[in-house]
């Protein structure tokens, strides 16, 4: 199992992003995709997870109206849209398999992507 987050970089607040989670070695469409943060000196915290119905579970209200998530069952990679960035949002994002339902992580997670949102 491998999975590759990718997309990250530095932006104003209010800019946008998009992150991409490549992925292989699984069936793609039995699982669901979860993105994960870790600002600094934090703890990694989940944020969203989209099953593959497309069904979302957001797990932090303050990125609500603001991040969206897709999937590409075509090309098994996942999409974290990101809008309205703010400087809280700065963090290494990280994405990994979860149980069908936006359960348990897999515990497979590939290397992070860096967004910084400063002005």
């Amino acid at each position: 199992v491998q999975l590759q987050a990718s997309g990250g970089g530095s932006v104003q607040p209010g800019g946008s992003l998009r992150l991409s989670c490549a992925t292989s070695g699984f069936t793609f469409d039995h699982y669901a995709i979860g993105w994960f943060r870790q600002a600094p000196g934090k703890k990694r915290e989940p944020i969203l997870c989209i099953r593959a119905s497309g069904d979302i579970t957001y797990y932090v209200d303050s990125v609500r109206g603001r991040f969206a998530l897709s999937r590409d069952s075509a090309n098994n990679t996942a999409y974290l849209h990101m809008n309205s960035l703010k400087p809280e949002d700065t963090a290494v994002y990280y994405c990994t398999t979860q149980s069908p339902a936006c359960g348990a992580p897999s515990g497979y997670w590939g290397q992070g992507t860096l967004v910084t949102v400063s002005s």
